[in-house]
Parts: structure tokens; C-alpha cells; sequence
């Protein structure tokens, strides 16, 4: 079993529908929703975890699609320039997920983005704006 985590964008017109269901029964999937911005009748952003087999997952993710869900892994929506990094750990000092850490050998800031569940606090904690999320 893997995990792998995605945010969704929805369309207006899919809230009548039981997708995370069809996730759960028809492909042996386990969800945990790590964030979420849905409004009824408006486009919808969901921060979801899925838990399961590589191939149910991608078999998940292609039955989203067809339901004109817009699928994207979250790492491709975190953007951080770590070359431009001071290692001033002012970031680690809010992120209350523990994707921020410091090295205590090296001192070095280390970034899990599989930790990340996109709260956006390291983007005003960080002095030299190194942090871009695009979640919506």
C-alpha cells in the first residue's frame, strides 16, 4: 500500500455527485481529506490523501478525471526556491505538520512535501518569500 496526495479542483456542477464514495467502494481506496474549500455551486479545491494500491490509485484518479475533476499531485503545487534558502528557520517555527525541520547536524532546512498539508503558514513566515503554494 501507497499514499499519495493530490488536490482536486472541482467543477461548479459536481457536488451532486458521491465521488469520494465511488473512491472508497469501487477501487479499495482510503481517503483522508487534509483540506478543503468547497462552495455549492462554485469551483472546489480538496486537499485528499489516497491510500490504497498504486494501480487503484491511479484507476481512482482516472475515474476523477472523467468526472472533469482536474487532478494534480501535490508536489507539482508547492513551489520552494531551496537554493535560495538562508536556513533561518523562521518557517519550522509554524508548521505545525512537520514538513519544515531543521537538520540538527547540518542545520540545513529540510522540506517533506509529503508532510505538507498546505496550510500556506510558511509563506508569510518566510523573510525572502521562497514559498509559492497553488492550491486553488
Amino acid at each position: 500500500m501507497i499514499k499519495k496526495r493530490y488536490v482536486l479542483n472541482f467543477p461548479p456542477d459536481s457536488g451532486d455527485k458521491a465521488l469520494s464514495y465511488h473512491l472508497v467502494r469501487d477501487y479499495d481506496l482510503r481517503i483522508n481529506i487534509l483540506k478543503a474549500e468547497v462552495y455549492p455551486g462554485k469551483r472546489g479545491s480538496l486537499l485528499l490523501e489516497l491510500q490504497g494500491k498504486k494501480e487503484n490509485i491511479e484507476k481512482g484518479v482516472d475515474y476523477l478525471t472523467t468526472h472533469q475533476v482536474i487532478c494534480e499531485p501535490l508536489d507539482k503545487r508547492i513551489h520552494f526556491q531551496h537554493e535560495k534558502c538562508i536556513d533561518c528557520g523562521n518557517c519550522t517555527a509554524v508548521c505545525f505538520a512537520g514538513a519544515l525541520t531543521m537538520n540538527r547536524e547540518t542545520w540545513k532546512l529540510q522540506f517533506d512535501k509529503d508532510k505538507c498539508v498546505v496550510c500556506e503558514l510558511c509563506i508569510p513566515a518566510c523573510p525572502l518569500h521562497l514559498f509559492e503554494i497553488d492550491f486553488r
